[in-house]
C-alpha cells in the first residue's frame, strides 16, 4: 500500500478545479441565456396572429388601389430628413399629408412613424425620430388607408428607393 506523500488540501489540487470548470461554465451559460432571454424584446412573435391573417385581404386591397391610382415614390434621406417625391396618374390627387412608417425587420421597438407634409409638386418632407442603419421595411400610407405602398430599403445605401405599387402581390 502506498501513501500519499503530500499534504495538500483538495482545493489546492489541479484536478479538482479542472473537472469542476465544465459545469461551471454551463451553469454561467445558462444564467446568461437566461437573463437575454428575459431583458430582449424579440418582438418576432404575435398574440393575434388569427386577426392579422384575416387582415391580409384588406391590406392587398390597398396594394391594388396603389397600383390602379398609378401611384409610386422615391424615397431619400439625408441625416434625419425624409423626403419623397409621389407620382400618380393624370388626375388622381395626391393628399396633403402621408404616414412614412419605417419597421426594422427583428427589433419592433425600433419602428418609426414619420409625418410626411407635403411641399407642393409631389414632393413630401419629414424628419425621422431615431437613427436607421441597415435593413428596413418602408410603407407609405395615405390618412384615409385608402393605398398603400411598401418594400425594403437599405438604409446605408445613397441610392434613394423607388416604390411601385405591384397588382400582383
Amino acid at each position: 500500500m502506498t501513501l500519499r506523500s503530500d499534504n495538500r488540501p483538495w482545493y489546492k489540487q489541479r484536478w479538482p478545479w479542472l473537472l469542476m470548470a465544465g459545469p461551471i461554465a454551463v451553469v454561467i451559460a445558462g444564467v446568461i441565456t437566461t437573463w437575454l432571454a428575459v431583458t430582449s424584446n424579440d418582438g418576432l412573435v404575435t398574440d393575434d396572429y388569427y386577426k392579422q391573417g384575416l387582415a391580409v385581404n384588406q391590406t392587398l386591397q390597398r396594394d391594388h388601389q396603389a397600383s390602379s391610382l398609378g401611384i409610386q415614390a422615391d424615397v431619400m434621406r439625408a441625416g434625419q430628413n425624409m423626403r419623397l417625391l409621389i407620382r400618380a396618374n393624370e388626375g388622381v390627387a395626391v393628399p396633403q399629408a402621408l404616414e412614412l412608417k419605417l419597421a426594422h425587420p427583428t427589433r419592433a421597438g425600433q419602428d418609426q412613424s414619420v409625418a410626411m407634409t407635403a411641399e407642393g409638386q409631389g414632393f413630401y418632407s419629414g424628419k425621422l425620430t431615431g437613427e436607421v442603419a441597415g435593413r428596413w421595411l418602408v410603407s407609405i400610407e395615405d390618412p384615409a388607408g385608402q393605398w398603400r405602398l411598401h418594400g425594403e430599403w437599405q438604409a446605408d445605401s445613397e441610392e434613394p428607393l423607388r416604390l411601385t405599387a405591384q397588382a400582383g402581390k
